[in-house]
């Protein structure tokens, strides 16, 4: 597929090897097509799930593409004839073995190790529940990964129509009752939003959980600031194939603006009509507003939205979860008149850092309906007032320092939405502005107040880790909401932007010029959170992340490479309209 950049010219694709099939601590399992029947109650690890069912178990069986290319998957179904709903898995880290299924565990975060039998790959459902719940699982490699032909391909148009020939494959096989679902977490979510978009005939539900669909605006350059290191450094220094892999690292180095190539990288979630279980969270630094935007932008009318209070894992692992998602799917993929349209809509969680959150409230939309925005404007001495005050200019270092406004809670309130910072900037000493900007609430001590996002005893050693060392891993731990931006990068995309949420267009760069002023909107994450009396709201604007400490092997924000350098000063009050706009529910 070729896309071509404003001036007509070609767009080159750039590509790196795959990590070697023997590279050391790959975990590679060989290849080894040919069926294994696992009896009832076997344990395939130490400590694992013992299978409820018997289970037929066929390994490295052929999917052929349109192109000819040949991938390989493992099927799991009961060892009895039938026809069968599907659940399809289509993921790029291994259907067995790898990197990360040995090494990045749920384990770590929480999950205890009888929810799962082991048989799961990485952010993958459990063959060992679906299968005793009537369902056959597909899991398939990609294009390019393990033994899987071709070269690996990021999402986009050519990756989608991979996923949808091994659709319309499955619902032609003998044993397949011609209706497809597809689940997953993170990669195997934003998958999901790709190859719905493009309607294969025989998908007939999805289950995306954490999952973002546009790679430019939410992952690999946000706010205009490219910040490939974990895509690089993370995901691909781990995953195995025998070919090549599309490179977006070094295509967001060649291609720093937004184009075709990154267009084809925005799935297409306004052409998806089946039926969609979607699962967020506001604390996870890579997905939390894509997700939600996602939902939004779904144009199926049976769709639902559950936004949780943990780290992904443990919500995606959970029993009772495990078992809402089963009458989803029990409905779309069985047929099955369960009551499953009962369920409300949206089932928010509303956090409380420092105290009790409030989880599945019930809500009729994502943002609430009784949601209205609120203007709170920056003023002189670090204050939010309620309109503006008398001009000024408040001054910070560009790098290391931030300015923090505040406003004492006198009434019980809650926000929830997405949120807008507006900010009249100039840079004295550069002609551009990173900035970096967090809302979040302390004690009346100002002692910054955190969210755990581990279950039972694994947050209580995280409390304890946080006591010890001070720090607060990003995505275990959330204060709340962060957003950054390049202010070169301003212009907005009118067609996509709303009131509360700035989308930008990042077609052009509009340095700035000494002396000079401009407005900048900087979208920051949503959030549902609880502001009790004698608590302080802050918004912070800074030259750096807020929180930049990373649980090992998760996505931080600690190397991303600023322009910035001299001073950064913010106008307010008067004609410098600088606010925060705030989407107030109660109070």
């Amino acid at each position: 597929m070729d896309f071509f950049d404003e001036n007509g010219q070609k767009i080159e694709f750039l590509y790196s090897p795959m990590r070697p099939m023997d590279a050391p601590e790959s975990h590679i399992v060989p290849f080894n097509p040919g069926t294994v029947i696992l009896e009832k109650g076997y344990v395939h690890e130490p400590g694992r799930l013992p299978l409820p069912v018997p289970i037929r178990w066929d390994q490295d069986v052929t999917i052929p593409l349109r192109d000819g290319v040949k991938i390989y998957a493992d099927i799991y179904r009961p060892v009895e004839d039938g026809k069968l709903p599907t659940v399809l898995v289509w993921t790029p880290y291994g259907k067995q073995g790898g990197w990360f299924r040995v090494n990045v565990t749920p384990d770590r975060v929480g999950v205890p190790r009888d929810w799962v039998s082991g048989l799961q790959a990485f952010e993958a459902a459990d063959p060992a529940w679906w299968v005793s719940q009537g369902y056959a699982v597909v899991v398939a490699d990609t294009r390019g990964a393990m033994f899987s032909e071709g070269d690996l391909r990021w999402w986009g148009q050519a990756g989608s129509e991979d996923l949808y020939d091994a659709i319309e494959w499955i619902a032609a096989q003998p044993w397949s009752n011609e209706r497809v679902g597809m689940a997953g977490n993170s990669q195997l979510a934003i998958l999901q939003w790709f190859g719905a978009a493009l309607q294969p005939p025989h998908l007939a539900a999805i289950a995306p959980w954490e999952g973002i669909f546009d790679m430019y605006r939410d992952d690999i350059c946000q706010g205009g600031m490219i910040n490939s290191g974990f895509l690089r450094d993370q995901i691909m220094a781990h995953k195995n194939g025998l070919n090549r892999y599309e490179d977006p690292a070094l295509m967001i180095e060649k291609y720093p603006l937004y184009n075709a190539y990154w267009e084809d990288k925005r799935a297409k979630v306004d052409k998806i009509e089946i039926p969609a279980y979607v699962v967020a969270s506001y604390s996870n630094p890579l997905h939390a507003k894509g997700t939600l935007n996602a939902f939004n932008a779904l144009k199926s009318k049976d769709k639902w939205l559950r936004i949780h209070n943990m780290q992904e894992w443990p919500d995606g692992y959970m029993p009772e979860n495990v078992k809402d998602l089963t009458r989803f799917f029990d409905r779309y993929l069985k047929g099955e008149d369960n009551g499953w349209e009962k369920t409300p809509r949206v089932r928010m969680t509303v956090l409380d850092p420092g105290g009790v959150d409030e989880v599945n409230r019930p809500s009729e939309a994502w943002p609430p309906i009784a949601m209205k925005p609120k203007a709170l404007f920056l003023g002189t001495g670090g204050a939010l007032l309620d309109s503006p005050g008398v001009p000024a200019a408040i001054q910070y270092a560009a790098e290391g320092e931030s300015v923090i406004f505040k406003l004492p809670i006198t009434r019980e309130t809650e926000i929830a939405g997405p949120i807008k910072l507006k900010l009249w900037v100039e840079a004295e000493g550069a002609d551009d502005m990173d900035l970096f900007t967090q809302v979040y609430k302390t004690d009346a001590a100002g002692k910054k107040l955190y969210h755990i996002a581990l279950p039972g005893e694994a947050g209580e050693g995280l409390r304890k880790m946080m006591a010890e060392t001070g720090k607060a891993p990003v995505m275990l731990t959330f204060a709340g909401p962060q957003g950054r931006h390049r202010v070169s990068h301003r212009a907005l995309d009118p067609q996509l932007s709303t009131d509360l949420q700035p989308i930008h267009a990042h077609a052009r760069e509009e340095r700035l010029s000494p002396g000079q002023i401009v407005p900048v909107e900087v979208s920051v994450w949503p959030v549902a959170m609880k502001l009790h009396p004698g608590e302080i709201l802050c918004v912070g604007v800074g030259g750096g992340p807020f929180e930049t400490f990373a649980f090992p092997g998760m996505p931080g924000a600690d190397k991303i490479l600023t322009r910035n350098q001299g001073t950064h000063i913010i106008h307010t009050g008067g004609s410098h309209d600088s606010h925060v706009l705030l989407p107030v529910t109660l109070g």
